[in-house]
């Protein structure tokens, strides 16, 4: 059998090894497919690297896609209506995994709720593991699970968008749109999202946000029973949660529900979620500064990486005076929520950087917040100390609402930065 990698990242990596043991595929060949032409192949493995990476699809008769390439590019799609079959390693977890599985989708929140859901897992003594978008291929939990295992999976719409099979717990979360520099159309990564629920059967359960149309209205696909999780459905107060954020303890309310449902006791439930500090660059405090004008608190929330993140972030700080850092490489995605949302909140400066400040700044123009520019993410962090420090006490927080490839490689590498530089500030 001829079988391509297309897209060879974290993911693909994890992908090669498991082909290389399994039964199945011992002894096909396999070519690694990728448009980053200095890649460094493994030892004995071909490929056909940049920017021709995409020519002679149809040469194989197994190719699995990455969640990094795009599912409609036309060379794809030429390939697919000449037979091609594609896969991925997703999909191949759900065909061989003998585990029951927990899956999390939508456009944020993903992070914090498969963790949390697993933490609770784990505190109940089950055999909890946790992959997917947040980090752990699931093709390397395989060897390790058994059928009383369960295995929660951050599934991100790339991964969802041609997956033929569904969770038997689905968890649809917070969704608007996104990946608009990606996906063909809202539609399109809708139609992916529903792919969580869309084939549940019946006895499967779909949680979803009642409250969030986007969510609602997905949860509306497969056979499973569907539960709305609001905030009658888990005894829930802000003062049990360590992470600030109205969305936080809407998302630690899914993950209690989700487990309360599968039997967890609600006192083990309770004693978890008030154990948890979150999760990195996810409203992540870095330091408390203090200064003869006051303390700064500086928060890193790079995850934002969409105008409706960087909304719910602000709104973590209703009481606190707040600056603001964003910007970044634009997703195609309007400001207008986050306008609105200013003009009514606690944030009393904004610094714009990166590639779409100019846009940012003309939809932010009438919010009645004065806006600072940075030529660089540097200059933004010292730019924000600054305001800070004139302001007195209050917040300086990073939530860029927009990706993080127009000077990082990704959210995680654009936080870990932040931290450094601030970390790097002058006082006590």
């Amino acid at each position: 059998m001829r079988i391509a990698i297309l897209g060879f990242g974290r993911e693909g990596t994890s992908l090669l090894r498991f082909l290389k043991k399994d039964p199945e595929f011992r002894g096909s060949e396999i070519r690694i497919l990728d448009r980053n032409p200095g890649l460094a192949l493994p030892r004995g493995t071909r490929g056909r690297l940049g920017a021709a990476y995409l020519r002679g699809l149809t040469d194989f008769d197994l190719i699995f896609r990455s969640p990094g390439i795009p599912y409609n590019l036309p060379e794809l799609r030429a390939a697919r209506e000449r037979g091609t079959r594609f896969s991925g390693a997703v999909r191949l977890f759900f065909e061989r995994s003998p585990a029951r599985i927990i899956g999390v989708t939508g456009s944020k929140g993903k992070t914090t709720v498969s963790t949390l859901i697993y933490k609770i897992l784990k505190a109940a003594g089950k055999d909890a593991h946790l992959a997917g978008n947040v980090g752990l291929s699931p093709l390397e939990l395989l060897p390790r699970l058994k059928r009383n295992s369960w295995v929660v999976l951050e599934l991100s719409s790339f991964q969802l968008q041609d997956l033929e099979y569904s969770p038997r717990i689905g968890v649809i979360l917070d969704t608007f749109p996104e990946h608009q520099d990606a996906h063909g159309s809202i539609r399109e990564y809708y139609a992916a999202k529903s792919n969580l629920v869309r084939h549940q059967q019946a006895g499967d359960l779909a949680f979803y946000f009642p409250s969030n149309p986007v969510s609602r209205r997905l949860a509306r696909f497969g056979r499973g029973k569907k539960i709305a999780v609001s905030p009658g459905s888990f005894p829930l107060r802000p003062a049990d949660m360590r992470i600030p954020g109205e969305h936080n303890l809407r998302n630690a309310r899914m993950a209690a529900a989700v487990t309360e449902r599968i039997g967890i006791p609600r006192r083990t439930i309770l004693r978890a979620i008030r154990g948890f500090r979150g999760v990195p660059h996810r409203l992540e405090l870095v330091r408390t500064l203090r200064t003869p004008s006051g303390s700064l608190r500086f928060f890193n929330d790079s995850a934002s990486t969409n105008p409706h993140t960087a909304v719910a972030a602000i709104r973590a700080f209703r009481k606190e005076p707040a600056v603001l850092m964003l910007g970044g490489h634009d997703k195609g995605l309007s400001y207008a929520p986050l306008a609105k949302a200013l003009k009514t909140s606690a944030v009393r400066g904004l610094v714009l950087y990166g590639k779409n400040r100019a846009k940012i700044a003309a939809a932010v123009k009438r919010s009645g917040v004065p806006a600072f520019f940075a030529g660089d993410f540097r200059s933004a962090v010292r730019r924000a100390h600054l305001l800070g420090k004139r302001i007195g006490n209050c917040a300086v927080l990073l939530s860029p609402g927009a990706a993080s490839f127009d000077m990082f490689r990704n959210y995680a590498e654009r936080g870990e930065r932040f931290r450094e530089l601030v970390r790097k500030l002058p006082g006590g």
